[in-house]
């Protein structure tokens, strides 16, 4: 997990991306959003890479970046991480109580309710995010979108 501060401008998500193409690292996911801070962005990316060097390469190319204001690979240190996800389930009328209960654990809600489905909105962790799909998937999920993971550092 690579944390990201970068100018908020045209073509910075470009240029990060082919750094990491560059350095054949495969992206998992990529999160960007405002901060705090006025004209800056946190990216989250979450990379598969082979070995602990090729992390540490991709971290020194990205900081070498003139739209980077500073990068950290937060992997093995105390972090946040969230996930979102929109679920579209089959649910005829006769389901809906037993989806309703099946989805309480993983504290999902129901954010939308149509004649023959239901959107079950889940955010947490991906092994959360993950579990609560595989309880639906019995329903016959009909549509999926996920955020991608964002997050950073404690204290």
């Amino acid at each position: 997990m690579i944390t990201a501060m970068v100018h908020d401008q045209v073509g910075v998500l470009s240029r990060i991306t082919s750094v990491l193409n560059r350095r054949q690292v495969n992206m998992d996911s990529v999160s960007v959003g405002r901060t705090e801070k006025v004209g800056e962005s946190r990216m989250t990316i979450i990379i598969q890479a082979e070995t602990l060097a090729d992390v540490e390469q991709v971290t020194k190319q990205l900081n070498k970046q003139i739209d980077v204001v500073k990068v950290s690979d937060v992997t093995d240190e105390p972090h946040l991480e969230r996930e979102l996800a929109l679920i579209k389930v089959n649910a005829p009328a006769v389901a809906r109580s037993e989806i309703q209960a099946m989805i309480e654990p993983f504290r999902a809600d129901v954010v939308d309710v149509g004649l023959k489905t239901i959107v079950v909105q889940v955010a947490g962790s991906s092994e959360k995010v993950n579990a609560c799909i595989d309880v639906l998937r019995p329903y016959g999920i009909k549509q999926l979108a996920r955020t991608g993971v964002t997050g950073f550092s404690r204290g």
